[in-house]
């Protein structure tokens, strides 16, 4: 904007400068040359006394004058073609004059002066007296004008610059700090407010923003608050169904009961901590993702068991740190894998792999034999074909996202379902660029056209078919930490 509005100056000062530079410059030169033709034609005259008596004197006159300016020779046509002073051709301007005009005419190289001398002694005609002014002459002092008056028009060209750059910046300046303010909004800083200062303009917007700032904190505010306030009245009937688990009496019954109760509350606290947890606190948190994916595929392997299913498990070796809380990811975790357990059928094979991802933090792969996604809109919020809420793949995406990752839906090597989340790094955690794998080397390759939805930067694994479960027998193993 600044360079544009520079720019406009600029064109508008030289449209100026010109329309009044050009005829300026036109007029200097008409008056240089009226200027030398002036004083030609007083050169001139001064003769005429001399051409009145003749003889002598007229030729000593006109030698004296061109002598002492050589550069306007003078010339004097007498009747009877009797020519004083410097020789010159009688040209038709000459003869024209003869007639009884004095006029000036174009030349070769200049410019002729003629004036008509009449009644000269005996009535014996007219004579006419030629005074050649050249081209110098008429141009004389006009290139030095001229260039005063470029220097003029390139002084009042910058001038127009400088002040053009002065205004520009004046506007562009609360603009700029307004593009930061918007900016610091963006990533979340809801306590930006933009100085209302600058044009009319300028400090309506700047109170439009800050008024949208405040009222989206307000907004916010009150939804944490009443997402907390729900979460929180959870507990009345969480109380009420932990005191009837506490009445049974079978001591398995009553331990495994009670244990689901304590996982209910804790996921409701997490809820009420997570409602009300400031903005931007999410980028503090860390965990490590081999640890709490294998945790959670401990949790669902005896559900893997009974429904005959083949689960393979496949992590890299050491922790791999990932900007996210261990239970934002573990409930992600329990969504891909619940889907898998909800949509397709008793016996169908999955899979499980974490590893490193290049640029810090890790990928997460579960992928299925079964019928895949049949929609490819399936992680959009609310969305769903199967009777369910659709929230469940939002909530992993929303997580990953946040750790400044990605949840990518394709297709598996076996044709199934293969959701791929990936979480960034922690927060001032130097990223990992090198990608390990616990089991033997394979190749990696991109999915071919048809493979949509992997990431750029695809986890190290393979898409090629046979799938991975058909080499691996048993049921459930973890290549570093069995799950038995």
């Amino acid at each position: 904007m600044r360079l544009r509005l520079v720019l406009l100056v600029v064109a508008i000062s030289s449209m100026v400068l010109i329309s009044f530079l050009v005829p300026l410059a036109l007029v200097l030169r008409t008056l240089a040359a009226d200027r030398a033709v002036s004083s030609a034609s007083d050169r001139a005259q001064s003769l005429i006394p001399w051409v009145s008596t003749g003889g002598a004197r007229l030729d000593s006159a006109v030698a004296q004058l061109n002598t002492a300016d050589p550069s306007r020779p003078a010339t004097v046509f007498l009747p009877g073609g009797t020519v004083v002073g410097l020789a010159a051709p009688r040209s038709a301007a000459v003869r024209l004059a003869a007639g009884g005009r004095s006029f000036s005419a174009e030349a070769r190289g200049g410019q002729e002066v003629l004036v008509a001398v009449q009644g000269l002694p005996q009535g014996t005609g007219t004579a006419v007296i030629r005074v050649f002014v050249p081209n110098a002459q008429l141009r004389a002092g006009v290139t030095r004008a001229w260039l005063l008056l470029s220097a003029i028009g390139l002084g009042l060209l910058v001038l127009s610059v400088v002040v053009a750059d002065q205004l520009a910046r004046s506007l562009v300046r609360p603009l700029r700090a307004l593009a930061r303010v918007s900016d610091r909004l963006a990533a979340g800083d809801l306590s930006a407010r933009a100085a209302v200062v600058g044009p009319l303009e300028m400090r309506q917007v700047s109170s439009g923003l800050n008024h949208l700032a405040a009222r989206i904190g307000e907004l916010l505010a009150h939804e944490r608050e009443t997402a907390a306030d729900l979460s929180h009245r959870l507990r009345t009937p969480l109380t009420a169904l932990r005191i009837d688990a506490e009445s049974l009496q079978d001591d398995f019954e009553r331990a495994q009961l009670i244990s689901d109760v304590d996982s209910v509350e804790r996921m409701v606290n997490e809820i009420i901590r997570t409602a009300r947890r400031p903005a931007g606190a999410a980028g503090r948190v860390a965990c490590d993702a081999t640890q709490v994916i294998g945790d959670r595929a401990a949790f669902w392997l005896p559900l893997a068991d009974d429904q005959d299913r083949t689960m393979t498990v496949e992590m890299v070796p050491g922790p791999v740190e990932v900007g996210v809380s261990g239970e934002d990811l573990a409930a992600c975790a329990d969504v891909l894998l619940e889907n898998v357990f909800a949509h397709t059928p008793e016996g169908t094979a999955f899979s499980v792999r974490v590893s490193h991802r290049a640029g810090g933090g890790a990928w997460v792969v579960v992928s299925d034999a079964g019928p895949g996604f049949g929609d490819p809109d399936a992680a959009r919020r609310g969305r769903s074909s199967a009777g369910s809420t659709g929230l469940g793949l939002d909530i992993a995406r929303r997580a990953a996202e946040e750790s400044g990752g990605t949840l990518t839906i394709g297709r598996s090597a076996a044709g199934g379902g293969c959701v791929t989340l990936g979480f960034g790094p922690p927060a001032g955690l130097l990223a990992r660029r090198r990608h390990r794998h616990a089991g033997p080397a394979m190749s990696r390759r991109r999915p071919a056209a048809a493979d949509d939805g992997w990431p750029d930067d695809p986890p190290p694994w393979p898409s090629d078919p046979p799938p991975p479960w058909a080499a691996v027998p048993d049921q459930g193993g973890h290549r570093d930490h069995p799950f038995v």
